[in-house]
């Protein structure tokens, strides 16, 4: 019995009441990325695309209730009481694992046109990690935000000084030892980049969400929307409490802002009238 479980991968995340973790994460995309001459530190096309592969995720589940991603990685939290295809781990993390680089391969064109081609295909890889209570889910979300500011302030800094005239190895040393106040200075005094301008994408990642926003004939419709705040802090999750509680005001709706432009939006509202000639909705 017990080695019928494993060979189903259904051990793992078979613990009721647990929150299930997905996280997809890039192989190789330093070289994928190189060929591909994205911009450096973050090129925004490509974390858009990796933005909407996740979109086709979400639409696909509706037992996920938050999805993060930054860089070349994206975190799919599955409900606690999700019993869907009976939490086997295998079933799981090779289905998000597929459908993500699917949706990835096939938007490409959406997110660069025809101004990049794809010459190979990416690989992603998929594991599953269960969180026994609220607080650990926060804390894994926490920690993944704060990677980003690491990794991305780090990134900031080096690409500036290799851009100035550096080598690679000259920027390393130049930046070896140093703390975030450091490199602060460094983007402020040497480049005139005040870090806390930089995009708030880069800074902070992408979280995405089921939010019912209104339409201009005073309608609702759920939208998965893009969300770049700061998890770590009590507030996020005062301000979503549906991520832990599982229920939401279906009479709140949820403020885009300058997000009505984005691409995630205007994609699903192109496919929403695509599908829906002669009832099609405008923001």
């Amino acid at each position: 019995m017990l080695r019928s479980l494993l060979q189903r991968g259904a051990v793992t995340t078979n613990h009721k009441n647990c929150w299930i973790v997905i996280r997809i994460d890039g192989k190789g995309f330093h070289k994928f990325c190189d060929v591909h001459n994205f911009l450096k530190p973050n090129d925004e096309r490509g974390l858009n695309l990796m933005n909407l592969a996740a979109v086709h995720v979400l639409q696909e589940f509706n037992e996920i209730v938050l999805a993060y991603g930054q860089s070349d990685e994206y975190s799919f939290i599955f409900r606690r009481d999700t019993s869907v295809y009976n939490r086997r781990r295998d079933k799981l993390i090779s289905y998000v694992g597929s459908l993500f680089t699917s949706a990835y391969i096939f938007n490409w064109r959406t997110i660069f046109q025809d101004t990049l081609e794809l010459k190979y295909p990416p690989v992603f890889d998929s594991r599953a990690v269960l969180y026994p209570t609220d607080q650990n889910l926060r804390d894994y979300m926490s920690w993944r935000q704060a990677d980003v500011h690491i990794n991305n302030l780090y990134n900031t800094s080096f690409w500036n000084l290799v851009a100035s005239g550096l080598t690679n190895a000259e920027a390393e040393e130049r930046l070896r030892g140093t703390l975030s106040s450091d490199k602060n200075e460094i983007l402020f005094k040497e480049f005139n980049i005040n870090y806390n301008n930089v995009p708030v994408m880069f800074r902070k990642g992408t979280t995405l969400m089921r939010k019912k926003v209104k339409l201009t004939n005073d309608k609702k419709l759920s939208l998965i929307v893009p969300i770049f705040e700061d998890m770590i802090d009590d507030a996020f999750w005062t301000r979503h409490p549906e991520i832990l509680s599982g229920k939401s005001d279906s009479t709140d709706c949820y403020e885009l802002g300058d997000n009505k432009e984005h691409v995630l939006i205007r994609y699903q509202i192109e496919k929403h009238n695509k599908r829906r000639p002669g009832a099609e909705v405008s923001l």
